[in-house]
């Protein structure tokens, strides 16, 4: 095994910050995730790191609780990659069209290059009943898809679940050919989970993994939005699915990955697990 990592990288999934009590029922405590946040941010500055990526859900709600957290990731010395979740809409709908600007992202969905890697991030939120703006036809392809799902006895029609668009998922499939065409692995990176059966999965999580099954050179997909965490392998990718670092009073949950040329290294800090993923 080589000793020496291509680069690494941070990840924080589901800080969702915001100023309020504990939501005991779910051992969810929002507002204790700016020292979770803080104490991570410490970490990484320890390390080399490429960059770190926030998987979505960056606040519990209200427009006011980025003003308090975004600041936070000021101290980060990396690179640093947001992805939205569903309670990062959960803001005055007057807000609506400008969460992913004010977060500082490039756009919704986009994707970077690094040492041979080509990470994509998806807009999982794109079709959903909680991030297009009222009256957007959107929020009625989600309604149509979550009783398609309920009809058919799926775990995963639910409202607080989304999915990508047609245009999306033609540009996903597009930069899947072209990491191909320049020799790149690639690693997805969404708010949402697709893989295994899950009542948190994307709405059309069967879709994007059949797409994902043409194509070997995927190696991982990372995601957060189920907090317990989960893992599973289909057709050869890895499919990681973070904690929730807003869970529990006192324990955080975040992680370093290690990219290697014949693994890929996960260290868990607090309740996060730790993994190594052979690439073939």
């Amino acid at each position: 095994m080589t000793s020496t990592p291509l680069f690494r990288f941070g990840v924080i999934a589901d800080p969702q910050y915001a100023d309020l009590e504990p939501n005991l029922a779910l051992n969810r405590y929002p507002a204790n995730s700016l020292i979770k946040l803080r104490a991570a941010i410490d970490e990484f500055n320890r390390h080399d790191l490429a960059f770190v990526v926030t998987l979505g859900d960056i606040i519990d709600r209200e427009w006011k609780s980025f003003d308090t957290v975004l600041p936070a990731y000021e101290a980060l010395r990396h690179r640093k990659h947001f992805l939205l979740g569903n309670h990062d809409f959960a803001v005055a709908s007057e807000h609506l069209g400008t969460v992913a600007a004010h977060v500082g992202m490039p756009s919704a969905y986009y994707d970077f290059v690094h040492s041979g890697y080509r990470f994509i991030a998806l807009d999982g939120n794109e079709i959903s009943v909680f991030a297009p703006p009222e009256g957007d036809p959107r929020r009625q392809e989600a309604k149509d898809l979550m009783k398609a799902l309920e009809r058919a006895g799926a775990l995963n029609g639910h409202r607080w679940n989304g999915a990508i668009g047609d245009a999306q998922y033609d540009w996903l499939a597009a930069k899947l050919r072209e990491a191909k065409a320049s020799g790149e692995k690639v690693i997805l990176l969404n708010h949402y989970p697709i893989f295994p059966d899950n009542p948190h999965n994307a709405l059309n999580s069967d879709r994007i993994l059949a797409l994902l099954a043409e194509h070997d050179h995927v190696v991982a997909y990372l995601n957060g939005h189920n907090h317990a965490g989960n893992f599973g392998v289909s057709d050869g990718t890895y499919f990681v699915n973070f904690m929730g670092m807003v869970d529990t009073d006192d324990t955080t949950a975040y992680a370093i990955v290690s990219v290697y040329r014949d693994r890929i290294e996960v260290t868990g800090f607090g309740r996060e697990t730790s993994r190594t993923l052979a690439l073939r």
